[in-house]
């Protein structure tokens, strides 16, 4: 199962965004997580499908109301994601 993690740059903390994301992605039927990072990031790993990927990444541009994305960077990582399923990190 392929294994995406994403950079999710822009206004996008404080807006509600991790919850709105573990939202989507549990909808989806993903596994993985999401978090703030200190630099003012969303990240998010996620692993599914190539659609259900493609579905999320396309989803992540998007976000909650309030949250404004500038970016959205990917990176397909080698290793197995050892996840049940979605869950927000704090």
């Amino acid at each position: 199962m392929p294994v995406i993690k994403l950079n999710i740059s822009g206004q996008v903390q404080g807006v509600g965004y991790r919850y709105w994301f573990a939202e989507q992605a549990q909808a989806l039927g993903l596994k993985g997580y999401v978090k703030n990072l200190s630099t003012g990031e969303v990240e998010a790993v996620i692993a599914g499908t190539d659609s259900q990927l493609q579905e999320m990444i396309t989803r992540s541009w998007k976000g909650p109301a309030r949250a404004i994305v500038q970016a959205v960077i990917q990176e397909y990582l080698e290793s197995e994601l050892d996840a049940q399923d979605f869950i927000i990190l704090h």
